[in-house]
């Protein structure tokens, strides 16, 4: 089944309960956590998904864009993250390496993501530890991106590494996912899509978050 997880990055954050209530019939809530070097933007922090996990009981994904995650994953798998994922290029192998193993020993999902321009080849140190990688198919820090169907290669050479590798770990691609692209992201192997004003603009919601299910 085709997971869908609504970035709250598009939401009203004056009005994030009721948001996130709106997207209910989706899987999960992404969370985008951005810090300003990482990515040049600033988004939101622990204490948002401290204030996220009270008043829902949806799956949190929750992807962090800082530099040197291993120093915050746990804070955020206490804030309520189901699901915490760092990027393999905000910090050392080894680093990222310690931040998976801290998810884990929290009791939480890891995950790893790839920046547009990181190739395939950077999950393999990590593929059989995850459970969910993450390929970007805009550049990370902000919504409303247009989406690179250049990624989608990318997408199924992941796929078919999961296969042999972790058949049960998700592929989850986010950026620029709406109905005229979330065929192509399935076709190409992801099974979790990440949708941010393709949902929150939509007039219906759930029937949009139906119609990305493919």
């Amino acid at each position: 089944m085709i997971k869908i997880a609504p970035s709250i990055l598009s939401a009203d954050f004056a009005n994030l309960e009721r948001d996130i209530n709106r997207i209910s019939a989706a899987d999960y809530v992404h969370v985008d956590v951005m810090d300003g070097v990482f990515v040049p933007n600033i988004s939101i922090g622990i204490p948002v998904v401290q204030s996220i996990r009270k008043v829902t009981d949806m799956f949190l994904d929750v992807h962090l864009m800082i530099v040197e995650p291993v120093r915050y994953v746990e804070q955020f798998c206490d804030a309520g993250a189901d699901l915490v994922t760092v990027h393999v290029e905000s910090d050392t192998e080894e680093n990222i390496h310690a931040a998976i193993d801290k998810i884990h020993a929290k009791g939480k999902k890891a995950g790893i993501v790839l920046k547009p321009k990181t190739p395939a080849e950077a999950a393999l140190p990590f593929i059989e530890k995850v459970e969910l990688i993450l390929v970007m198919t805009v550049e990370p820090g902000f919504g409303g991106q247009k989406f690179m169907a250049d990624m989608m290669p990318k997408v199924t050479a992941l796929r078919k590494m999961i296969d042999e590798k972790n058949p049960t770990c998700e592929l989850e691609v986010d950026g620029g996912v709406a109905p005229d692209t979330c065929k192509t992201c399935i076709e190409a192997g992801a099974n979790v899509l990440v949708a941010g004003s393709a949902v929150y603009k939509a007039e219906d919601i759930p029937a949009r978050i139906a119609e990305l299910r493919g």
